[in-house]
Order: C-alpha cells, then structure tokens, then sequence
C-alpha cells in the first residue's frame, strides 16, 4: 500500500490477520521472558490470546484508544461470525474479535509502533491481571 493510501478492508479479514500478529506479539514477549519448552510456551500463550483475556484487555485499554481506534473495535465486534470457540462466550469473542480487528487494522497500514504500543498494554494487563504470570 503506497504512504497515505487509506484502504478498507471488512472487519473480518482485519480480524484474521490481527490474530496472527498479536499472537506473535505474545509468542515473541513470552520466548524473550520464559525461554522455556515449547510445550510451556503454548499453555502461557493461551493466557493472553482466549477470547476472554482479549474482551478484558480490550476494555482495559479503552482509554489509550482514539475515537476511530474504539469504532474499528465496535465494527469488529459487530460482525456475525458462523462460529464461535467453546471456551468462550458470545460477548468476549465478540470483543476479542473487535480487539484482533484493530491490530489488524493497524498492522495493514503500517502503524507498526502502535501496535507495539498496544501489545505492550494488553500483556502489562494481562501479566497484572494474573499475578505476573
């Protein structure tokens, strides 16, 4: 995408690719924390990317969200999925998707420092949430 080419992608699509990078974000964030086994690794992972961890994060940083940051999360939220994980409820994958929406969005245009910025809140909350952990 050229510099100041604004795109528009569905919120879906935004979501999809805003999953990978945050999970990557937490993967990258737990090697450098933990460098345990692979195994170790995985179940510390799920602490931060289950629905139910990113609908709190979501709520919790709201106040570090701009306006059109907290729409792309609404956008995310709204949209109708076919499926929904069995370990989570109807509004925290919602909000999770919202959530992974607005990584997505940012990560496709290129605001790559806010995305550090939001990575870095999310594990902070989470981290202070489960007792450091």
């Amino acid at each position: 995408m050229e510099k100041g080419e604004e795109r528009t992608y569905p919120p879906l699509v935004l979501a999809y690719v805003g999953d990978a990078i945050f999970e990557a974000g937490i993967r990258t964030h737990l090697v450098e924390k933990h460098r345990g086994n692979v195994n170790k690794l995985h179940r510390f992972a799920t602490r931060y990317v289950k629905a139910s961890a990113q609908a709190a994060t979501v709520h919790a940083i709201k106040g570090i969200l701009s306006e059109k940051e907290w729409g792309i999360v609404k956008k995310g939220r709204n949209q109708k999925s076919n499926s929904i994980p069995k370990n989570a409820t109807l509004s925290d994958y919602k909000y999770a998707t919202g959530f992974e929406a607005l990584i997505g969005y940012h990560h496709l245009h290129g605001n790559h420092d806010r995305i550090n910025e939001i990575v870095e809140a999310a594990i902070a909350f989470i981290e202070d949430a489960s007792g450091g952990r």
